[in-house]
């Protein structure tokens, strides 16, 4: 198995290690999209993610709510495939594949300390702003960030 391959895990799995590395002291960053036709617009945002944390997980979206997302044809590669061309970046730790079409639930279990849109993305344009806010809001009053 390479090791892209094994950076591809679960929720559960994606879970339990962020608890780990939390428990270390180590700041998470999440961040998510559809990451079809990998483009250096994505690695930047990945790795301006990075930069900001001490680990990065990155939820991709499966083939149906990529279809949602993107319109007819795509995506041009399945959720398999992406995950692992993610996964190969080296700023990223985790890939999970994510089911809906925003990344609610993924922010919800995975409590990010720190979640970026996209370059060119305005923070309250993101599909899941609102649950972004809410998160921050519980991470300022953990890490007693201004």
């Amino acid at each position: 198995m390479s090791l892209a391959a094994e950076k591809c895990v679960s929720l559960a799995e994606a879970a339990r290690r962020v608890a780990t590395w939390r428990a270390a002291g180590e700041r998470v960053a999440l961040a998510s999209g559809v990451f079809d036709l990998l483009h250096v617009g994505h690695a930047r945002h990945l790795t301006g993610a990075r930069a900001r944390a001490d680990h990065l997980v990155v939820g991709v979206s499966d083939d149906r709510a990529a279809a949602a997302l993107e319109g007819p044809g795509r995506p041009v590669l399945p959720a398999g495939d992406r995950s692992r061309l993610v996964a190969a970046l080296r700023s990223v730790d985790l890939v999970v594949v994510v089911e809906e079409p925003v990344a609610d639930r993924l922010l919800a279990v995975l409590g990010p300390e720190v979640h970026p849109p996209a370059a060119g993305t305005l923070p309250d344009r993101v599909p899941e702003a609102p649950s972004s806010r809410e998160l921050l809001a519980r991470v300022r009053d953990r890490y007693a960030i201004p």
